[in-house]
């Protein structure tokens, strides 16, 4: 049996100890001491030394975790350069307008939330009056800092912005309200309120990992020379428990590989989340500092307000920092809501040391220590903990401010676990509120029950300190803007003619046309280096390679090492102006990468171009919470779902093969989905979608879009674009006539029975070859149509349907294409038969489909359109089979077919 106490073998055994007497007399003295003083002295000796080691430059690894007290002692504190007493005022306002709007709200059964802003209140008053950088700052003009404001706390930032003028109390009477134009939305949504909210961050997790990449394209656009905005700072605000979604920790590693010291997280640890405590038997803030420390971040903890310095000088023996580390989270929010003899019993009580202490302390000064003071409610805290964040140089900072959910809402509220739920106080709990907050609101303005909106008046102190504040900061904040920038010009028409020829005899996938495209819109002189080339760790899959050494791969190192391709002509090359932004294996990261650029137009007043390309199957499927939160945003760019389709994808089996992408994606306003069939397509559907996003956008049309094409990794003849009018037009809207059965030389006779066939992308090669079939072996003549976008299709027919009521005549896209076709239509695509149905009710022929519904399997593309039914025997049977319920082929011909074809 090993004995426990011996000494086990150490990772140092193994390296050479050139004294081992001076070795063992530290260890001796180490011993020593805990001995005679303690384990807790011993452990307080090793820390003191340990700092003085990194003060002095030792290299030493850090602690993960440090005692449950302030980063920022009380006597290292700045003083706060501006008036306390003004700003309490101010923030008492902000407090109250917070809850009367909500209050109101919910009697129309809407609700809101306002425990949230309650424990947060100063973390954001300080950062307005003293940090937060506008849009017309000198040091960052046209950008400031960005603010990822925690989005359970947007009522206090309408409080603000009612207070400083922004808002009216006409727009807070319509919180949740928008439907009839005008309201409030529920929480940061650009698209809702663009004058306001520049980042959407409720869906729990994406505001942090957005800031992270922000904060990195921030430096990105710096390096590379499109402006300098090595000023702006990003801040995110955060919730204790919104830490657990995995996004939010996701790309802390980058933060610090990457030095992002224009960086800062506020995750306000209030110890609650929606349902109770974060961590009822554990410390949230001890791991988080763990977690982050770790990363390698700079950790602050602003745990105990200034209330707490008397108890930590009468804690000569340790007991006290021992005692606030072992107490469970839960237990410290007991302790919120009781009286002082149970604090005593249950907190001072479990030490004889801490007995001792709590015989000197009143009943009062238990309670205001354990009920009120908190670092996170105290704005010299919270200035020392935001003004040494912007002072440490090399890595990002993350302040964990511990505070009261509730605090100032009374003790109905005040750490209760339920108080994320509850929408309102009773207008008792009101008055209550206001005398603690000493506001001037008499009895006599809570008419019938009404909670009434307080305001200090436009040409009040209060308010001309806050908008002086706001000016000296650069205007206000948060605030959009949607800055007056000239179209981009378009690329040379060279670009993109270059494919109406067709390649030829060469086989060219739609993936290596579309990066082809870009190889070229990239050497642009006018927009080249305006865009933004994405990928997770796949260009070579997508054969990207090729831009590694003329656009560099971004990092802000450099390239401090040599290829072991250097010698190659497609070598691997990073370069800290490098154009490619290549992440990884993380597909959020790289949509928040997306993101960054695609906002660049709005958030600096830059546009930039962004494409990101990835495996299909891997984009909307795994990150289309995070395409949400681009179309909230506002985001424009082109997303590439690459090695597309349900059946094009071989050998890599069920989780790879995509066949529903364009649904996920059709639920999506803001996305134009296409699903290009031909390299002259995808060269159109670009060009129109720079035009419309970057250049003169047509009267009616919405430019903050962004674009999801489908492109396909199957080498096949790419043909000329044909030569008839309208064929651009069509691309765009999503539907035209590629050939007849005529035009492709098949000469059917001249009462053969007709069909339409439609296919999307790869399919419309299987549908080509369906057409021989048909007129060689069945004497049916087919004519074959390109559907670029069968969403786009039905987004044009629906609002054609609403013309109607409206009305007014007209004819949807894909009615007035397929007038006058004869014989039935038959769709196909390489996706599930729910893509091409989404036309079904507006087409007048008989429609039927064919797609790859159900799962995925690993095999020859052929045998997998086989098993789907989608290849050109199968489709050949499908049509044979609509004839022959219309009359125009006999019953006989189906069965013969599926026999000659061993369907």
């Amino acid at each position: 049996m090993t004995d426990p106490n011996a000494i086990q073998p150490s990772e140092l055994d193994q390296l050479p100890d050139r004294d081992p007497e001076e070795t063992a007399e530290w260890q001796a003295s180490l011993d020593a001491v805990a001995k005679a003083a303690g384990p807790h002295r011993a452990a307080y000796l090793m820390r003191r030394t340990l700092e003085r080691a990194e003060a002095g430059g030792v290299a030493l690894p850090k602690l993960l975790e440090t005692d449950y007290v302030n980063t920022i002692p009380t006597a290292a504190e700045p003083a706060v350069p501006g008036d306390e007493e003004m700003e309490r005022r101010i923030t008492a306002w902000n407090r109250w307008n917070a809850a009367a709007m909500v209050t109101r709200s919910s009697k129309l059964g809407v609700g809101g939330h306002i425990a949230t802003f309650a424990s947060a209140a100063w973390l954001y008053e300080t950062g307005f009056n003293h940090f937060f950088r506008g849009k017309e700052s000198q040091d960052s003009p046209g950008s400031g800092d960005q603010l990822y404001i925690q989005g359970h706390a947007s009522p206090g930032i309408y409080a603000r912005a009612f207070l400083d003028g922004r808002l009216s109390e006409a727009h807070l009477d319509r919180f949740r309200q928008e439907a009839a134009g005008g309201g409030l939305p529920s929480y940061p949504h650009p698209r809702r309120l663009s004058w306001l909210w520049e980042f959407p961050t409720v869906s729990m997790g994406l505001g942090p990992l957005s800031a992270i990449y922000q904060a990195r394209f921030n430096r990105y656009l710096t390096a590379r020379g499109i402006k300098d905005v090595s000023a702006s700072h990003v801040w995110a605000f955060l919730g204790d428990g919104e830490m657990d979604e995995p996004e939010s920790t996701a790309a802390i590693a980058l933060a610090s590989r990457e030095g992002l010291d224009n960086l800062t997280f506020v995750i306000n640890c209030n110890l609650q989340r929606l349902d109770g405590p974060v961590r009822a038997n554990f410390k949230i803030v001890q791991e988080l500092e763990a977690q982050f420390r770790g990363a390698g971040w700079n950790v602050i903890k602003s745990l105990w307000g200034s209330a707490w310095d008397e108890l930590f000088r009468l804690d000569t023996t340790g007991a006290l920092v021992r005692r606030l580390r072992e107490v469970p989270d839960a237990q410290v929010q007991t302790y919120q809501t009781r009286d002082a003899a149970y604090i005593r019993e249950d907190f001072f009580g479990k030490d004889p040391a801490l007995a001792e202490m709590a015989k000197l302390l009143s009943d009062d000064k238990i309670l205001e220590c354990f009920h009120l003071s908190r670092g996170g409610h105290e704005a010299r805290k919270v200035y020392a903990a935001y003004k040494a964040a912007l002072e440490h140089k090399g890595a990002p900072t993350v302040i964990l401010a511990q505070t009261v959910k509730g605090f100032t809402l009374g003790e109905g509220f005040a750490s209760k676990n339920a108080n994320h739920q509850m929408k309102k106080l009773t207008v008792d709990e009101f008055k209550t509120m206001r005398d603690l907050l000493e506001l001037p609101i008499p009895d006599a303005r809570f008419a019938d029950g009404q909670v009434p909106y307080g305001h200090p008046g436009a040409d009040s102190p209060e308010v001309r300190y806050l908008q002086e504040r706001r000016a000296a900061l650069g205007g206000p904040a948060p605030a959009r803007r949607t800055h007056a920038l000239a179209p981009l010009p378009a690329p040379a028409e060279k670009a993109f003619a270059s494919f109406d020829k067709g390649s030829g005899s060469q086989n060219v996938a739609t993936t290596m046309a579309f990066v082809r495209l870009v190889k070229d819109l990239v050497r642009d002189k006018e927009t080249g280096k305006r865009w933004v080339p994405i990928v997770p760790d796949e260009a070579r899959t997508f054969g990207m390679e090729s831009l590694f050494p003329s656009l560099g791969i971004y990092s802000p190192k450099g390239q401090t090492y040599e290829p072991v391709d250097r010698d190659q002509l497609m070598y691997y090359k990073e370069a800290a102006n490098g154009q490619i932004l290549n992440e990884g294996i993380t597909e959020a990261g790289s949509m928040a990468d997306f993101i960054a650029a695609s906002t660049s137009y709005a958030t600096h007043g830059e546009a930039m171009i962004p494409f990101y390309i990835f495996y299909s199957m891997f984009g909307w499927q795994r990150t289309a919470d995070q395409m949400w939160q681009l179309g909230d945003q506002l985001g424009r760019g082109f997303l590439v779902g690459a090695t597309a389709g349900r059946t094009t994808l071989t050998g890599e089996g069920l989780q790879h093969a995509d066949g529903h992408s364009p649904v996920i994606a059709a639920t999506n306003p803001a996305a134009l989905t296409y699903d290009p069939a031909f390299a002259y397509e995808i060269a159109a559907i670009v060009k129109d979608g720079l035009r419309r996003m970057y250049g003169e956008t047509a009267p009616g049309e919405d430019p903050n879009v962004f674009y999801y094409l489908t492109v396909y990794n199957e080498p096949l003849p790419q043909p000329a674009k044909p030569s008839a009018a309208g064929i651009d037009e069509g691309i765009v809207k999503g539907l035209y006539r590629f050939n007849t059965a005529e035009e492709a030389g098949l000469a059917p006779a001249a009462n053969a029975p007709r069909v339409q066939l439609l296919g999307s992308g790869t399919a419309i090669h299987w549908a080509l070859r369906a057409q021989k079939l048909l007129a060689g072996e069945w004497g049916v003549a087919a004519d074959v149509w390109s559907a670029t976008s069968w969403t786009e299709l039905r987004r044009d027919a629906m609002e054609a349907d609403e013309a109607l009521l409206r009305g007014e005549e007209r004819v949807p896209h894909v009615r007035r294409a397929l007038h006058g076709a004869e014989g039935p239509v038959l769709a196909v695509s390489d996706y599930m038969r729910q893509v091409p149905d989404q036309i079904a009710q507006w087409v007048e022929q008989d429609y039927s489909s064919l797609g790859a519904d159900g799962f995925g399997l690993s095999d020859t593309r052929e045998a997998a359109r086989r098993h789907f039914g989608v290849d050109a025997e199968s489709i050949v049977v499908a049509a044979l089979a609509q004839l022959a319920r219309r009359g125009e082929v006999k019953a006989t011909a189906v069965k013969e077919a599926r026999e000659r074809y061993g369907l």
